[in-house]
């Protein structure tokens, strides 16, 4: 089967990557089958049911690199479950009756695409998975290849998921300003809550980012200047269980001699427990269109804030989040590598006729190709045995004694 012509859409939250990828997608096609004719849907699958589209022309073909400078995506995200139907028709994306699997099949049909690109996290990817189930059920001529975004880098079974990098990058940067308010007052808690509801990958590796640049700088302990106070002095993620008194006993000897704690902590961190915790007292949980649990709503970092204060006797406490400004960077340099790399095995791909998610495939020798769509899917944890993280919490004092592994 010939391309002819090709969509694509960006689906679910930012990420530092989704701009670059549209780019690096329009300069693989331009530079090696520039006679496809390529589509951007607005705004992910709203724009799908909607038959809202956006034709790429010459010129824009032409300035496409100019996509790696920007972070976001200038065609536009959305939340969109087509198997949630209730949700479909209650947003008015289908009427009554309507199937949005359907839906956005006949509209590809209608708009002539043989290939539909979507780039997003592991819902976009389990929806795309879904949608091109539905086109090989009901034999619809066309295919989905996906390209897995998420700062969390939490996919099964991809290595290392686009844009992963560049947050870690950005979120160590947002604590470079935010650990300076210690010298506002004394005996300060100050807790960074990092994007990543399952995995804590990210918190993790954005301790060891900022950890490590403080390495590399030059500190006047005379004045008070000094490292121990702009360290990490706990990082706390989803695979670890806490032990609260334990870690207090540990960071009050911290607050006594630094007079301030840091603690850098994975959004998804103890959720579980604040969700049970509330539900046992009557609180509505709310939950998005894929049902899971709007962590605004829970608050993890004011939890967490809220059990440490009194147990270290903090005088004052500041809970800042890095999510919105790290995932919606420019890609990094290393990000820029992976992306170019993932961008061109989906057109060749696209061109031999595959469907699939691009990337390193884990379970095959970490071979990058299109992996099958019934292999994909979210929540894969992050390792805390990894040397490089034991090595961090040993450096911060954070003894692996003081946390159980919870998977």
């Amino acid at each position: 089967m010939s391309v002819k012509k090709v969509g694509i859409l960006t689906a679910g939250g930012l990420a530092p990557c989704l701009s670059s990828a549209i780019g690096g997608l329009i300069r693989r096609y331009t530079e090696i089958a520039p006679e496809v004719e390529i589509i951007c849907y607005r705004s992910g699958y709203w724009g799908l049911l909607k038959g809202q589209s956006t034709l790429v022309t010459e010129h824009v073909r032409k300035y496409a690199d100019l996509l790696h400078q920007y972070g976001g995506s200038p065609i536009g995200n959305s939340r969109v479950k087509l198997t949630n139907v209730e949700d479909c028709v209650k947003r008015g994306l289908v009427k009554e009756g309507e199937d949005p699997q359907k839906v956005a099949a006949d509209q590809l049909v209608k708009d002539q695409v043989d290939v539909l690109h979507t780039i997003g996290g592991d819902d976009t990817n389990t929806a795309a998975a879904d949608l091109a189930k539905y086109l090989e059920n009901n034999d619809y001529q066309l295919r989905v290849i996906g390209l897995p975004k998420t700062i969390d880098n939490d996919v099964f079974p991809i290595s290392q998921t686009l844009g992963a990098f560049t947050a870690a990058e950005y979120a160590a940067d947002h604590f470079t300003n935010v650990v300076a308010e210690h010298n506002s007052s004394p005996r300060m808690l100050i807790i960074h809550e990092i994007m990543g509801r399952h995995c804590g990958w990210l918190a993790a590796a954005t301790a060891k980012e900022y950890h490590d640049r403080l390495k590399k700088k030059d500190w006047l302990p005379e004045i008070g200047l000094v490292r121990e106070r702009h360290d990490v002095h706990g990082v706390y993620i989803p695979e670890m269980e806490i032990d609260l008194d334990a870690e207090a006993e540990r960071l009050i000897k911290v607050m006594d001699e630094c007079d301030n704690v840091n603690i850098f902590l994975s959004e998804g961190a103890g959720v579980d427990a604040i969700v049970a915790a509330k539900e046992a007292a009557g609180e509505e949980i709310i939950r998005d269109a894929f049902g899971h649990v709007q962590l605004d709503f829970i608050n993890p970092g004011q939890y967490f804030a809220e059990q440490f204060a009194s147990k270290i006797k903090a005088d004052k406490v500041l809970v800042q989040k890095s999510g919105y400004y790290s995932r919606a960077a420019a890609a990094n340099a290393r990000d820029l590598m992976l992306i170019k790399s993932c961008v061109d095995k989906a057109v060749e791909s696209a061109l031999a006729g595959e469907s699939g998610v691009i990337g390193h495939d884990q379970d095959n020798n970490n071979i990058l190709r299109a992996i099958e769509f019934d292999r994909i899917k979210g929540g894969k944890p992050f390792n805390p045995n990894h040397e490089w993280f034991r090595t961090l919490l040993a450096e911060l004092g954070q003894s692996p004694g003081a946390v159980v592994a919870a998977h």
